[in-house]
């Protein structure tokens, strides 16, 4: 089970957000580098980025500090990022820098033909980010619900060769209300690709039911509010994972 700590970039800074709303942000770093070796020297073995800015402006807004990321963390470990890709030229950009995976959310749903070939140029690169709420694809920074159902638009982005899903319940995300394990592992059994649980860790006890659950086809979870407030400490978090899943 990869525990995958979230650096949220805002205006180059390191910040956290409660249910995706930027007027809600609160700053836990200047030096997103920095936090990014703090993590590794934590013992993550992936790190998982987002562009807030990019994600509203829909193109890239905080690559000095991504590039400055990368080059902190080297060949480590794998990176992936999401907010604000609309092209295949910004993939391009994010991969020659260094970066592994990109993560793409909105423009998956509103323009399935750019995920298409995404997949075809970038083949094992590409992550869906799909955000949902009772089981419904929202879109636009969480602003708007589409009509879609999140097992229907997997199963068809997993067709097209798309790496691994990431799911946010995005009523949970940044409450510390926990993982909702039940709407993961749904997903995770009706696909064949890995799902990354998102949105809403909160303590010990979500990592272990993740672990008990992680052979439906759940590969890891993103960490954000709770390793940055000491609800949840990290490296103990990992080392669990490891014990359990041995």
């Amino acid at each position: 089970m990869l525990l995958i700590p979230a650096i949220d970039l805002k205006d180059g800074h390191c910040v956290r957000l409660k249910q995706g709303d930027m007027d809600q942000a609160t700053t836990f770093s200047e030096d997103p580098a920095s936090m990014a070796r703090t993590w590794l020297e934590r013992g993550a073995r992936r790190l998982h980025l987002v562009d807030l800015n990019g994600a509203f402006a829909g193109k890239p807004q905080n690559m000095t500090a991504i590039r400055q990321i990368l080059k902190a963390v080297g060949d480590d470990i794998p990176v992936q990022l999401g907010g604000g890709i609309r092209d295949l030229d910004t993939i391009e950009k994010y991969i020659d820098a260094g970066l592994r995976y990109v993560i793409i959310g909105t423009a998956a749903v509103k323009n399935p033909g750019f995920l298409k070939d995404a997949c075809t140029a970038f083949g094992g690169h590409v992550i869906v980010g799909l955000d949902a709420k009772d089981g419904k694809v929202a879109t636009d920074g969480w602003s708007k619900l589409t009509g879609h159902e999140v097992v229907d638009l997997a199963r068809k982005f997993q067709d097209w060769g798309v790496e691994s899903i990431v799911y946010t319940d995005i009523g949970r995300d940044g409450m510390l209300t926990g993982i909702n394990i039940e709407a993961t592992v749904k997903l995770a059994q009706s696909l064949t690709i890995p799902v990354i649980a998102s949105g809403g860790l909160s303590n010990m006890a979500d990592i272990e039911k993740l672990c008990a659950v992680e052979g439906d086809g759940i590969e890891g979870v993103i960490c954000g509010r709770a390793v940055y407030s000491g609800d949840l400490d990290f490296a103990q978090a990992q080392a669990r994972a490891d014990e359990l899943n041995g």
